[in-house]
């Protein structure tokens, strides 16, 4: 029976291995990762639900990938954070309209430009006085606080608000909270083909200057001399006026007058059918990112919370002063700068934590810091006697601490916990600051698309909403279970 366990377990194996051979050969072509925002039509975004990105720079990346013999690995993030992924070695190059400018020269590989844009002003409709860089000196323009063109409204001495794409930038405008947005003429142009919106116009043109867009590397990467030997075959077989063509009815991979036609691509869809399609993206990252983290964070975090409280409550000044230490600091810092330290600042020293990884250790250092005086104090609250009792009777410091203290501990530190647990799940929100892709980034990636807002912001609340309203109810299970400690 053994003899017959072990062929079938050998067979098992071989069965597994055999379509390993095959692929690993077809993957022997080197992996490139490439950063992206997925939320800037008609370059790089997701069409009606879809998780698979599309765009003129991807279609363009993809065919200098083929040209160049790798395998490309899309990375998703916020633009803001797209250059310090690319210096923290998080992603090898940028295809998300990089413009050249002198800072980014000197800084980064900056590729053949395959882009020729000109930068418009948008207004509010109706707005007037604004038609020119010379008329924002004074204004309040929306940008990307990275891109080009916030360096342009700043120049001509506007006061530049932050937002993480033209699609915020565009409802900003329209409420009235900023006067005017400073932008690339292709995505202006996408953005009022794809919402038929009257709300906003172009007023006049950024300059005479052409925007020239290329793909970032990092400075010496061997692959941007590829990347320029496959963006010249493209040109020259003609595949860069072809994917252009099919996007814009012009070929911008060249300079021209900037007529670029727009009409008749992509086609708005009905809030309830943005909604719809956004709907299984959406769960997608609540099952894979935003529910495990929380659960794998917690309970880490927890096991650091007792650690730190009992340091804090024992007899030693070094653990206790080194447990207060660790409990300000994390008390005193933004959970998001403390995962730009884990994710995009440790790297530097030679700590690179993937995404998930980033992510659970940055969530599961700030739930021990705040944690950690909830189980202290429910640890003191236990009377003294306990102790004493159990000491009576021959119990141990770790046995008394079993048996004794947090049975009764739990009680009172079931109701703080779980709030904690709750913000926990509503703070994984941020987590698209290291790359991944959580429920709201999913909702943002269906509305940079589709310019709906109110409605999928509405449907990402929910479903946190329903998570919330199950971990409360799991509370107060837990509660009921836990009364049975308390004396009578």
């Amino acid at each position: 029976m053994r003899s017959a366990a072990k062929v079938l377990l050998l067979a098992l194996l071989a069965l597994l291995l055999l379509p390993a051979t095959p692929a690993s050969a077809a993957d022997d072509r080197p992996v490139v990762r490439v950063g992206t925002e997925g939320t800037y039509p008609p370059f790089t975004f997701h069409e009606s639900g879809n998780d698979e990105l599309t765009g003129y720079d991807i279609e363009v990346v993809k065919a200098v990938a083929k040209k160049a013999g790798w395998r490309l690995e899309f990375v998703e993030t916020q633009f803001d954070a797209i250059f310090a992924a690319l210096e923290s070695d998080r992603i090898d190059v940028i295809a998300n309209q990089v413009s050249t400018n002198p800072e980014r020269e000197a800084k980064f590989g900056l590729s053949e430009p395959y882009t020729y844009s000109r930068g418009v002003i948008v207004v509010k409709t109706g707005t007037k006085g604004i038609t020119s860089l010379a008329d924002l000196k004074g204004k309040t323009t929306a940008q990307s606080i990275t891109s080009n063109w916030a360096q342009v409204a700043k120049d001509a001495g506007a006061k530049v608000e932050g937002v993480e794409g033209f699609a915020q930038a565009a409802a900003l405008l329209v409420q009235g909270r900023v006067d005017a947005i400073v932008n690339d003429n292709i995505a202006v142009l996408d953005y009022l083909n794809t919402t038929g919106s009257d709300e906003i116009e172009i007023s006049g043109d950024a300059g005479d200057e052409v925007s020239k867009q290329v793909l970032a590397f990092r400075k010496g990467d061997p692959r941007l001399a590829e990347a320029n030997q496959a963006l010249q075959a493209l040109r020259a077989d003609g595949t860069l006026a072809k994917i252009s063509e099919s996007y814009f009815k012009a070929n911008v991979s060249v300079e021209n007058d900037g007529g670029v036609d727009l009409s008749g691509g992509r086609k708005g869809r009905s809030d309830a059918q943005v909604v719809q399609d956004a709907a299984w993206p959406m769960f997608k990252g609540l099952i894979k990112v935003s529910i495990p983290i929380t659960i794998i964070s917690f309970v880490i975090g927890l096991a650091i919370a007792v650690a730190v409280a009992l340091a804090r409550i024992s007899g030693s000044r070094i653990l206790a002063g080194l447990a207060r230490g660790y409990v300000s600091i994390i008390r005193g810092t933004p959970l998001l700068v403390q995962l730009f330290i884990v994710f995009f600042g440790l790297p530097e020293i030679g700590i690179d934590f993937s995404s998930y990884v980033a992510g659970v250790v940055a969530l599961s250092l700030n739930v021990g810091g705040y944690a950690a005086e909830v189980v202290r104090s429910a640890i003191l609250s236990v009377p003294k006697g306990q102790f004493e009792a159990a000491a009576s009777i021959g119990m141990g410091y770790w046995q008394t601490l079993r048996r004794i203290v947090f049975p009764q501990a739990a009680r009172t530190a079931v109701p703080p916990l779980s709030n904690t647990a709750i913000s926990l799940f509503k703070d994984t929100s941020l987590l698209s600051v290291v790359l991944l892709t959580d429920v709201l980034r999913s909702s943002q990636n269906a509305a940079a698309a589709a310019q709906v807002f109110l409605p999928l912001y509405i449907f990402a609340a929910l479903y946190y909403w329903i998570v919330c309203v199950a971990m409360s109810y799991v509370q107060g299970r837990l509660e009921t279970r836990l009364n049975r400690f308390v004396a009578t």
